[in-house]
C-alpha cells in the first residue's frame, strides 16, 4: 500500500502522509539565481513564458556553511563536516590512509566521501571557458580549491577531486575508474585509477568528510500511481520517462505542463536533484541496465553506432556556463554510458552516472555528434524525468 493518499483537485492538492521520516538526504540548492535562454541571460520568466521552470525558478535548501575555526567547515544543510584545505594530490589508496589516521579538528572518524556526498558541495554559479577557470563551482569563501599547475604542463581544470565511488564498469575500454567532481569546470566524470601507459597510481585531490553517514542513501517507495517517492530527500519522481527526446526549452515546457497521479506541480529537476537518484552500483556494462534503481523505468536506446543496450542522457533545469557562449548549454545526467568516439571507436569515456552538458538547442538532424578531445556524444534532444516536492499535511 502506498504511504501517500491524495485528495482535492489539481489546483489544491493535499497529501495526507501517515508518517514521513525526517529527510536524511537533504539536497543543497545549486545556488543559481540568474535566468537564461538558450543563448543569453534574461530577466525572470513568468509562468507560460519561454524558459519558465528553469533552475532559478525554484529555490530550496540555500547553501549554508559554518567555518569552525579549526580547518573544518560544517555544511548546515547536510550535516556533513568537511576538510577545508585538501593539501596535495594523493593516490586512491593513500587518501584512505590519510582519512583513517587523521585527527583534524579533534575528530577521528574522517572518511573519503562518496560521490553523492562530494557532489553536495557543487554550486552552479561557477563558470569556465574551455580549460580556463573563471568562477569556481564551489564556495571559495569557505573551501580552499586549487587549480591545475600550469607551470608543470597541467591545465587549470586539472584539479579534479576524487570520491570513494569506484565505477563498476570500465572506461576507455579497460581502465579501472574512480568517479570525481571537477569543481573547476563543473562536471562529474570517471578518472583512471592508474596512469595509462605506466600503470603507476594516478593522483588526485581528496577532501575528507565526516558526519551524517546516511547522506546519499535513497529510500524509495513505489506509490502505485506511476510515481516513486524518495523519503530520504522528500522528492517524488515520475516513475517512467515518456520515451521522447526534447531540446532544453521543450523539456521545461513538458515538465511544467505534466499532470500525473493527480499532481500538476511537476518540474524539470536541477542537476543536484537528478544526480540524487543515480545508482552507482549499476551500469550497462555490469548489470545490463541504466545507473538507476530498477524501481524506475527507463527507455532503452541504440547508441550512435546503432547498437542496443544504451540509455539516454536526461536533462536538468541547470544551465552550465562554459564556452564561447556560456549561456548556451545545460547540464545532463547520463544514466547510460558517458560515451565518446576516440580514434574512430565508440566507447564509454566518462562512466554511467556522469554529469556533463549539451547545447540547449539545435537542429535535430545534426545530432548525435561527437565533440571535444574525447569525442563526447552530443544528443541535445535528451530525455526527461520530472520531479516534485513531497508536501507534508
Amino acid at each position: 500500500m502506498s504511504m501517500f493518499a491524495s485528495c482535492g483537485s489539481n489546483d489544491n492538492v493535499v497529501e495526507e502522509i501517515a508518517e514521513l521520516p525526517e529527510n536524511t538526504y537533504s539536497i543543497v540548492d545549486t545556488g543559481v539565481k540568474d535566468f537564461y535562454s538558450d543563448d543569453a541571460i534574461i530577466s525572470e520568466p513568468q509562468a507560460n513564458d519561454a524558459f519558465y521552470g528553469q533552475d532559478a525558478t525554484y529555490q530550496s535548501n540555500e547553501p549554508s556553511y559554518t567555518n569552525n575555526g579549526d580547518e573544518t567547515i560544517t555544511d548546515n544543510v547536510t550535516g556533513l563536516m568537511w576538510e577545508q584545505d585538501m593539501g596535495t594530490k594523493l593516490s586512491f589508496g593513500d587518501a584512505f590512509s590519510k582519512a583513517e589516521s587523521s585527527g583534524l579538528g579533534g575528530h577521528s572518524d574522517w572518511r573519503v566521501p562518496t560521490l553523492k556526498e562530494l557532489y553536495s558541495l557543487i554550486l552552479f554559479t561557477g563558470s569556465v571557458k574551455g580549460e580556463q577557470a573563471i568562477e569556481l563551482f564551489i564556495d571559495t569563501d569557505y573551501f580552499n580549491q586549487s587549480l591545475g599547475d600550469v607551470s608543470i604542463g597541467e591545465r587549470e581544470i586539472d584539479a579534479q577531486t576524487w570520491s570513494s565511488t569506484e565505477y563498476v564498469g570500465r572506461t576507455m575500454n579497460s581502465d579501472e575508474t574512480v568517479f570525481g567532481v571537477n569543481f573547476i569546470d563543473g562536471r562529474i566524470k570517471g578518472y583512471p585509477k592508474y596512469k595509462p601507459g605506466t600503470g603507476a597510481a594516478n593522483t588526485m585531490y581528496f577532501r575528507m568528510v565526516r558526519g551524517n553517514v546516511e547522506y546519499g542513501k535513497n529510500n524509495f517507495v513505489d506509490n502505485g500511481d506511476a510515481t516513486v517517492s524518495d523519503l530520504a530527500t522528500g522528492l517524488m519522481w515520475q516513475k517512467a520517462d515518456d520515451g521522447t527526446g526534447r531540446d532544453w526549452e521543450e523539456s521545461l515546457v513538458y515538465a511544467e505542463n505534466l499532470e500525473l497521479a493527480t499532481y500538476s506541480d511537476w518540474r524539470l529537476p536541477n542537476a543536484k536533484e537528478l544526480q540524487s537518484i543515480v545508482d552507482y552500483s549499476r551500469s550497462p556494462q555490469t548489470t545490463n541496465s541504466p545507473a538507476i534503481d530498477p524501481i524506475f523505468e527507463t527507455t532503452e536506446i541504440n547508441d550512435p553506432d546503432g547498437n542496443p543496450g544504451q540509455y539516454p542522457y536526461f536533462w536538468t533545469s541547470t544551465s552550465h556556463l562554459d564556452g564561447a557562449n556560456p549561456y548556451a548549454s545545460a547540464a545532463y545526467i547520463a544514466f547510460g554510458e558517458g560515451q565518446g568516439e576516440m580514434n574512430g571507436t565508440l566507447m564509454d569515456v566518462h562512466g554511467a552516472g556522469c554529469q556533463r552538458s549539451d547545447p540547449k538547442s539545435g537542429n535535430a538532424n545534426d545530432y548525435p555528434e561527437f565533440w571535444g578531445p574525447q569525442g563526447d556524444v552530443r544528443y541535445v534532444y535528451n530525455y526527461v524525468r520530472c520531479v516534485r516536492d513531497i508536501t507534508n499535511q
